[in-house]
């Protein structure tokens, strides 16, 4: 058996036992490439109009918020102009939950309480992230389809690749005017072809976020041999004496750096401590549309000193080539480091993707009909056409 004939049975094989998943996760992927675009156009309670008067300080908004869900620890509320203030809740243990209160920053009214367990794009990303299963569970059946899917890009490349300059005019265009199994064939070959230099991304990057293991790997890879630190928040000196009890601790972190963002696009995010020893963690982003490029600074929540941090998720300015390659993963994964048109080709990337399943699907049945027509085959028989060798 040629190395091009083991290649193709290894693509077979991938493709049976990864198939219906890569197609869950392709078809997911679209929902979400224009989340963002969607929600902006559909959920008019996340603007507000802008104002002179002074937004209310995070601990004011917090307590009109705690009212709406009562019971419901706050994690954080977040500032943009032009935009409701959210204040969030979630929970990751039993009994979990996740809410999010939207104000007016101006005055506190009430926009909207909405339980993100009965979002749609909360669905979708709950499947697309965990298949609705359990993370311990769901998340490593979807990383090993991930990883079985980038073997597969790359062991359909090597199927791809012309053997003379004949077979070369036949792999990067669609003879739409053969028959449909001709079609399919194209479709899955060029469709492929041309989606593996994106797919291969949006591919790597969903491993770095299924296995510590790759994050881990392509982190000492960009750092030359250094290892990744994780994530973990820093505390608060519990020892410490409070300089001004009048004014709470994330009110006077928050006048402090608030400034820094009006007039600008940037979000400002304040969290609320959970426990004595928590620090408060402020994180602004000067372009929402990503998240990569956001400041993560840490304050004693008594001393309200800034406490430095190791990991990745410290100051933008203070990070690495690796911490930022870190930073970007998400962004590169849905196509938003690129803006809309990184967007857009994420979106048929995914599709595509999600085509590859089915049009392999359908190449694999017609052959099978064609030798179970044909029985056993003579050991003299014509060369086959390109399209049929190459493969």
């Amino acid at each position: 058996m040629t190395f091009k004939k083991i290649i193709g049975k290894l693509h077979l094989w991938l493709g049976f036992s990864s198939g219906l998943l890569v197609l869950f996760l392709g078809l997911t992927g679209c929902i979400l490439a224009f989340q963002r675009e969607i929600e902006d156009m559909t959920q008019p309670y996340r603007f507000v109009e802008q104002q002179e008067s002074v937004k209310l300080p995070p601990s004011r908004l917090k307590a009109i918020a705690d009212e709406q869900v009562p019971g419901k620890h706050a994690h954080g509320v977040s500032y943009a102009n032009g935009m409701s203030a959210q204040v969030s809740y979630f929970r990751l243990e039993a009994p979990a939950y996740y809410y999010i209160v939207y104000l007016d920053p101006y005055n506190g009214e009430v926009l909207k309480v909405k339980d993100m367990d009965q979002d749609f794009f909360r669905f979708m990303i709950m499947g697309h992230y965990y298949l609705w299963l359990p993370a311990h569970i769901g998340q490593p059946i979807l990383a090993t389809a991930t990883l079985v899917f980038v073997v597969m890009m790359l062991t359909g490349l090597v199927l791809w690749w012309p053997k003379n300059k004949a077979a070369r005019r036949q792999r990067f265009g669609i003879k739409w005017g053969a028959r449909w199994r001709r079609v399919n064939y194209d479709a899955h070959n060029v469709l492929g072809f041309y989606m593996t230099w994106v797919a291969i991304f949006i591919g790597m990057t969903g491993l770095v976020m299924g296995f510590q293991w790759f994050a881990k790997s392509v982190y000492w890879a960009a750092a030359g041999g250094k290892q990744l630190v994780e994530f973990y928040e820093p505390a608060s000196d519990t020892t410490a004496s409070i300089p001004d009890i009048t004014i709470p601790a994330m009110d006077r972190i928050w006048m402090k750096k608030y400034p820094e963002i009006v007039g600008t696009k940037a979000r400002m995010e304040v969290h609320v401590p959970e426990e004595k020893a928590s620090s408060i963690e402020v994180a602004i982003n000067p372009d929402p549309s990503t998240y990569w490029k956001a400041d993560f600074i840490y304050y004693d929540q008594y001393t309200l000193e800034e406490i430095p941090v190791t990991h990745p998720y410290g100051r933008f300015a203070e990070a690495s080539v690796a911490d930022k390659i870190m930073r970007m993963n998400y962004d590169i994964h849905v196509g938003a480091i690129g803006g809309i048109v990184g967007k857009v080709i994420a979106f048929f990337a995914s599709l595509i993707a999600a085509s590859l399943p089915v049009t392999g699907a359908m190449i694999w049945w017609g052959r099978r009909k064609k030798q179970n027509k044909s029985g056993t085959q003579s050991p003299v028989k014509k060369a086959a056409p390109i399209a049929v060798q190459a493969e």
